[in-house]
């Protein structure tokens, strides 16, 4: 079973008490920060959502979708829940699909942290990538759908939609590795694996020259957008948090590792066989994003995917060690934190894979 599994992700919960809302504080807030908002207001929280907690706030009239900072200590520069609201505002004013932002709130009284307010938006999310309720001769369309809208996304001009300083331009890598190496190291309680501490030490000396600047997404998987409820077509992106202007082809193979990803760990298709499902190939997925990028190709793939699979590892090694501090948003988040030595395993055969 997936750790990405429906059952356990989708669907509305009571808040535990480290996750309640004072529902009257909250309401007073809407009512002054959220036009049209009438009382009263019933709030549950989603299963899902691994980092920032995630609401469903029920009005009179309407239903509105709350994120959240998580409560307890946080690792710094972590959870920023006003970028998430400022580059979705940005990127609808850019006709991307994307949720509307009623209201953020900086305010930590209201609720105990701060948050954002943004539109529920109805369709169909799929929690696994080989799209088991899709037929077999819509397959392809759906996956077509998500290529064609991360190009969509790394094709638009930050500067043109106000988010010229979203991020630092150039050195992504660099600093993405620096940063993700940081919060591992700064994490002991959560562990040590021995992949890992190679990939921290090696992948700084194995980045690829050249610079490119894109608005990337930084978890962009078909378990984060919401489709259509009967077309093949993205609605809308979920789960801005780790957005920023950085290199486009560590976003593209970021999502492109499904191809390699275990299902058990996030959504992947590894072990799967595509032509049996009618799942277009690695291959020709990287071929479709290049085509719709301008790219002829893309050298020093396995690069990308060495260090996208570190990522997630250090992102897991996150989830752990706030699983051991009782601070982790979701259930399920000390099963997701003891898959990181897994992922690091499989960056580091990535890297073995470069000349």
């Amino acid at each position: 079973m997936s750790a990405l599994d429906e059952a356990a992700n989708s669907g509305l919960a009571e808040p535990s008490d480290a996750h309640r809302l004072d529902k009257d504080t909250l309401a007073r807030w809407m009512t002054a920060n959220v036009e049209g908002f009438r009382g009263p207001l019933n709030v549950s929280k989603f299963k899902g959502g691994q980092s920032n907690p995630t609401y469903c706030l029920q009005s009179a009239d309407e239903v509105y979708v709350l994120r959240r900072k998580p409560p307890g200590p946080l690792v710094s520069g972590a959870h920023a829940v006003d970028r998430e609201a400022r580059v979705q505002r940005a990127l609808s004013q850019a006709g991307f699909p994307v949720a509307r932002i009623y209201g953020y709130c900086a305010d930590t009284s209201v609720i105990g942290s701060e948050f954002y307010v943004m539109q529920l938006i109805e369709g169909r999310i799929f929690w696994d990538a080989t799209f088991p309720d899709v037929s077999r001769e819509q397959r392809p369309s759906y996956f077509d759908a998500m290529c064609d809208v991360i190009a969509q996304l790394h094709s638009i001009d930050p500067t043109s939609i106000g988010l010229g300083d979203y991020g630092k331009p150039g050195s992504y890598f660099a600093r993405q590795i620096s940063r993700w190496s940081r919060q591992y190291q700064e994490d002991p309680e959560a562990g040590r694996d021995a992949n890992m501490d190679r990939l921290v030490k090696e992948l700084p000396a194995r980045i690829p020259q050249g610079e490119e600047v894109a608005i990337v997404h930084g978890d962009f998987r078909c378990d984060n957008l919401i489709f259509h409820p009967r077309e093949p077509r993205i609605i809308a992106v979920l789960d801005w948090e780790l957005s920023t202007l950085g290199h486009p082809l560590a976003d593209f193979a970021y999502h492109a590792m499904m191809y390699r990803m275990p299902p058990h760990i996030v959504a992947g298709l590894a072990g799967t066989d595509l032509t049996a499902l009618n799942i277009p190939g690695e291959a020709d997925y990287i071929d479709r994003y290049c085509r719709a990028t301008g790219r002829d190709a893309i050298d020093d793939w396995h690069f990308y995917v060495a260090f996208n699979f570190f990522r997630l590892a250090a992102i897991m090694h996150g989830i752990a060690g706030r699983a051991l501090r009782g601070t982790a948003s979701s259930v399920q988040a000390m099963e997701r934190g003891k898959t990181f030595p897994e992922l690091a395993t499989l960056a580091v055969r990535a890297l073995e894979n470069l000349p």
